[in-house]
């Protein structure tokens, strides 16, 4: 069965490397310099590629240690190399001391992200034992040890902590999608749906709450109520809404709406990897592969590295819907490389080493 990536629409509050701070200057006991500044600059960029160049540069240059290994993390992890973003971490916190817990509780939160993503399920558990230790107020910490105690097959302490982390932040939408899509992970998205509909119950007041809304129904497959959530932020040409509105559009097969949809983000924004994703999108469900490998190809000519893995697997899906499984192959098997823990990646490779 051939798989298909849409970009993710849920960009999770504690997951994403996004959400955290990226200033060089946080917490450290130097001035940075210019490649540990470049770098960070980088990061926000999603230059990820030339960002990790510019810490490696800072390293071997004698920069602060600290800011330098952190920032190396932060690009590794964009790159999705978990297990390299993790030993920086590390080197990280190696060169921190006691006048700098702030700092020391920043990199753990991204070690914990890394940990977690490399299925290292009790040395997650161990890492956010220490942050509740430091604040045993920190959401994402609790959210952590409740989803390594899922994956554990504890479901009664994973739900306590669950419970405990909404109980601090009780109406941030994005730790109950979150939330969701660990049991959704878990193959247990019935439990999951039980905190979207609590999510439901928040009053939408900005735009992206609204957004947020259309997503849950998204999840609950309520495309009607998706849509109508959508209305106010696809008024105001919210580029999320409108890419998760192409999404509703694809999964009721209307690809003409869908094509219209991603087209309209492209007018506004000619670097939308999501827009070129979803156009590839269509085109594959309308057995077009060719022109979807057009679209792909501007998506990836693009700079900055978000986005860029669903159009890698999109391309993989485009050459076996032209049947060349040789060349499906060779691009899966670089996929694989780059996103070793995707399991997507290796069920496919799998798949396509089935094949002549």
């Amino acid at each position: 069965m051939i798989r298909i990536k849409n970009i993710r629409i849920y960009s999770c509050a504690v997951l994403a490397i996004a959400s955290m701070c990226l200033c060089a200057g946080c917490g450290g006991g130097k001035t940075s310099s210019r490649n540990t500044d470049a770098g960070y600059e980088a990061n926000e960029d999603s230059d990820f590629r030339g960002a990790e160049s510019l810490f490696r540069d800072a390293v071997e240059q004698g920069e602060d240690s600290v800011q330098a290994y952190r920032g190396l993390g932060i690009a590794l992890m964009g790159q999705a190399r978990y297990q390299e973003a993790l030993e920086a971490f590390d080197s990280a916190l190696s060169g921190t001391d006691d006048r700098m817990p702030e700092t020391v509780k920043d990199i753990l939160q991204y070690k914990i992200t890394c940990q977690y993503r490399l299925k290292a399920y009790e040395d997650t558990l161990k890492t956010g034992e220490e942050l509740t230790g430091m604040d045993d107020r920190l959401v994402s910490a609790y959210f952590y040890i409740g989803a390594a105690r899922l994956n554990l097959g504890n479901m009664d302490e994973a739900e306590a902590n669950f419970d405990y982390a909404v109980s601090l932040d009780p109406e941030n939408y994005k730790l109950y999608l979150d939330i969701y899509s660990v049991y959704e992970e878990a193959k247990l998205s019935g439990i999951g749906d039980e905190y979207l509909q609590t999510a439901l119950g928040i009053a939408p007041k900005t735009t992206e709450d609204h957004y947020n809304v259309g997503r849950i129904y998204f999840y609950l497959e309520e495309y009607d109520e998706a849509a109508s959530a959508l209305i106010v932020p696809v008024q105001e040409e919210y580029e999320p809404a409108l890419s998760l509105m192409g999404q509703i559009y694809l999964a009721r097969k209307d690809y003409d709406n869908a094509r219209a949809t991603y087209s309209q983000i492209l007018s506004r924004n000619n670097e939308s990897k999501d827009a070129y994703n979803g156009l590839a999108l269509c085109a594959i469900a309308v057995s077009d592969p060719d022109t979807a490998l057009d679209y792909i190809m501007k998506g990836l000519s693009l700079s900055g590295e978000d986005g860029k893995q669903a159009l890698y697997f999109n391309e993989i899906v485009a050459y076996e819907k032209k049947l060349d499984f040789l060349t499906a192959r060779d691009k899966c098997r670089t996929y694989v490389e780059m996103y070793p823990t995707d399991e997507d990646g290796a069920k496919e490779l799998k798949f396509l080493n089935t094949r002549g």
